[in-house]
């Protein structure tokens, strides 16, 4: 019986590399309407699946289909997978790292010329007619350079937002990112901090960690009281690191300055939402990382994620690197998911 991969996002407009495989694919959009009982439904006898942030592809759904063996995002996150339930179960959550780094770093960087800048306030004055008088009304513009930036999470985006922040000549790049190493901020030219330095001393902050219970509202009430009542935020990483309730509050009490968000807690956000209704936030649907070029490779490494790892190769990116022990001992016995494909451990151990 050929093995079966579902697609639940756009369809593939490159199909050979399961053609060639022998792979059977399906492909239907599934949305964050797609009900958790149809979401099962279409998963259940799937060896492989494409997904993307909604639906949640929690442990019940996990459960629930014994022939998953790989899952695979687009992009780096993969918070919609419950990482402990898939290594328990032996199936591969994977990724692909590094192919909408630029992408994200330059929507945090426009994000904050445009509230630096004061674009869209300057853009509607001319537009109402009001050439001669905008610049004496609406507030003056922020310079970056000589400023202090700091980043939270210095992965490849936060590297990626510094090169492009050092252009800008600020004064000091700091970051807060407790798994990485000085050796490594310092070939970016960033001095890594505490977060409660990077608080206090950034006039303007962006965020690129990654959506963990470590992170969840990393940034609420007692963070913005930290921050100077000019700094500017951006986050385009995961909407959870930001407490909506206090960045609203920080806004209209002059806590901050400012915010730029491409992502917020709940997807989408509530059009009636307090937050839509500040003129110092620039909210963005969560395309930071949307380029015709990103789709095109992202959706290209997404599927080979699951070919490869159907055939016996290694996949671009994998989240949960301790699904392989799993694995392993699952051969070691009854190979339940696993039996008839080929063993990738040493490749993926490389």
């Amino acid at each position: 019986m050929a093995l079966k991969v579902f697609n639940g996002g756009r369809p593939l407009a490159d199909t050979s590399m399961f053609d060639n495989a022998g792979i059977e694919l399906t492909e239907e959009l599934v949305t964050a309407t797609t009900t958790r009982e149809h979401y099962i439904e279409l998963l259940r006898d799937m060896d492989g699946a494409l997904i993307g942030t909604l639906p949640l592809t929690d442990s019940d759904v996990l459960e629930a289909c014994p022939k998953i063996k790989v899952l695979s995002r687009m992009g780096v996150g993969v918070d919609s997978i419950d990482l402990d339930a898939a290594t328990r179960l032996g199936i591969l959550a994977c990724n692909t790292p590094g192919v909408n780094t630029s992408e994200v770093a330059d929507h945090a960087m426009a994000q904050l010329l445009a509230l630096t800048r004061l674009i869209r306030e300057f853009d509607t004055a001319v537009k109402a007619g009001k050439w001669s008088t905008a610049r004496q009304f609406i507030p003056i513009p922020k310079r970056i350079a000589g400023s202090t930036v700091g980043i939270v999470g210095f992965g490849n985006i936060g590297k990626g937002f510094a090169s492009r922040i050092r252009g800008f000549g600020p004064f000091r790049v700091i970051a807060y990112d407790p798994y990485v190493d000085q050796t490594t901020a310092d070939l970016h030219g960033v001095e890594l901090v505490d977060l409660d330095e990077l608080l206090r001393s950034s006039d303007f902050i962006t965020i690129h960690a990654p959506a963990t219970d470590e992170t969840h509202h990393m940034f609420s009430y007692d963070q913005f009281k930290s921050m100077k009542d000019s700094a500017i935020l951006i986050n385009c990483a995961r909407g959870p690191l930001v407490d909506p309730e206090a960045l609203y509050d920080a806004l209209t009490a002059g806590q901050i300055s400012a915010a730029g968000l491409d992502v917020t807690e709940q997807e989408p956000i509530d059009s009636e939402d307090p937050l839509l209704t500040l003129d110092n936030l620039i909210v963005t649907p969560h395309v930071a990382a949307s380029s015709e070029l990103f789709i095109a490779e992202s959706s290209r490494k997404q599927a080979e994620n699951v070919s490869r790892v159907l055939t016996g190769q290694a996949p671009h990116g994998l989240a949960n690197p301790e699904v392989i022990k799993t694995i392993a001992r699952m051969r070691g016995g009854d190979p339940g998911r696993w039996e008839g494909i080929p063993d990738y451990s040493t490749a993926l151990a490389l």
